[in-house]
């Protein structure tokens, strides 16, 4: 157990500028075009369903599984009060959680933790899997975690590095992306079920409010998330 706690905490050296940077500008332009975003939302989606699980079991509500599809869309399922404080933090979770998760791992990459970063990674998707309760949402957890297992164990340590400030920045930058097409999709009136829109119906404040507050939430933990990242501080 030593062993391995230490292989887990072991530090790697900082990264060079040029490796922040690239990383940094890879994840924006998969957050940015139409066709790597369309085929890597579903990683954010991930994200965003766990954050939904992980506030229902801290609330202690019953949580009865999640389900991703593979329109990137997902589900969480729980059971409990239909309002109150446990619905309310379970609706919050899910738009934040994205950004929230990429600031920790920032917090970790910056440190030098990559080893306990990866397999953070896998813990939380173990957890995700054991949730999980259609086909393909399983299929999407097994392939995801066989590649961050598989980085982990042949990767050389810059491959691993590389991949993870890669990973980190599409969690700040991805955090931000479906928080802007929620409220293009609310103005059209296609999204009357959002988190926002059922918060709205919990509480006295306005969907719009809660937008803004995912997106105040996302942006400030891409500025951050930068900050901590920046090899130059």
């Amino acid at each position: 157990m030593d062993e391995l706690w230490a292989h887990l905490i072991k530090v790697q050296p900082d990264p060079s500028p040029w490796v922040v940077l690239g990383s940094a500008l890879a994840a924006l332009a998969i957050v940015s075009f139409r066709t790597p975003w369309h085929l890597s939302r579903g990683l954010i989606t991930i994200a965003h369903e766990g954050g939904h699980a992980l506030a229902a079991l801290l609330t202690r509500r019953k949580l009865e599984g999640i389900r991703l599809h593979s329109d990137t869309s997902g589900v969480t399922l729980t059971r409990g009060r239909p309002n109150g404080p446990g619905m309310v933090l379970t609706a919050l979770a899910g738009y934040v959680a994205p950004s929230l998760l990429g600031l920790a791992a920032a917090w970790l990459t910056e440190q030098g933790r990559i080893t306990l970063l990866t397999w953070s990674v896998l813990l939380f998707l173990v957890c995700m899997l054991l949730l999980i309760r259609n086909v393909y949402g399983a299929l999407i957890l097994l392939a995801t975690g066989g590649a961050v297992f598989a980085l982990s164990m042949y990767a050389p340590g810059d491959v691993q590095q590389a991949v993870a400030l890669v990973a980190v920045w599409f969690l700040l930058f991805g955090g931000v992306r479906p928080i802007v097409e929620l409220q293009r999709k609310r103005r059209l009136r296609q999204a009357r079920d959002s988190d926002a829109d059922q918060l709205a119906r919990l509480t006295i404040l306005p969907g719009g409010f809660y937008v803004l507050f995912f997106l105040l939430v996302a942006c400030a933990s891409v500025v951050a998330g930068g900050y901590l990242m920046n090899p130059l501080t």
